[in-house]
């Protein structure tokens, strides 16, 4: 990710509650609560995005690494799971890779994990403005 990339996402509230509309570039997606909490789980729920979005990144950075370097790589999958309280939040992630890897590589491809443009967002400071209309 270049320095100063700036990414554009429009959200608005959908035709039942908690159901949102999310919009970035040409692309539509939709956001749900669950049940239990008066949503209708008719999507993930925002923090599912979160992790799915980090899981996405790390997998394709680790993808691009083995293509450059020539690597058999088959396939990478990312666990993930987050728990949060008042003090902290902690992200636990479990990469798993199929292929042809030798352990140097497949330590290597745990670092490489960590220089994912996503990970890199939620491990520095992330300042937050709001802008009235």
């Amino acid at each position: 990710m270049a320095t100063n990339d700036t990414i554009n996402v429009n959200v608005k509230s959908w035709q039942e509650p908690y159901k949102t509309l999310l919009k970035a570039r040409n692309h539509y997606w939709m956001v749900d609560e669950p049940v239990e909490i008066g949503g209708k789980d008719s999507a993930p729920k925002p923090s599912e995005f979160l992790l799915g979005a980090l899981g996405a990144c790390i997998s394709i950075t680790i993808e691009m690494y083995c293509a450059r370097k020539g690597w058999t790589l088959e396939q990478v999958e990312v666990q993930l799971s987050m728990d949060r309280s008042a003090s902290e939040t902690k992200i636990k992630k479990k990469l798993l890779f199929k292929g042809n890897l030798d352990e140097d590589q497949r330590k290597r491809l745990m670092q490489i994990a960590q220089a994912c443009p996503i990970h890199k967002i939620l491990t520095n400071p992330i300042v937050m403005e709001t802008i009235e209309d």
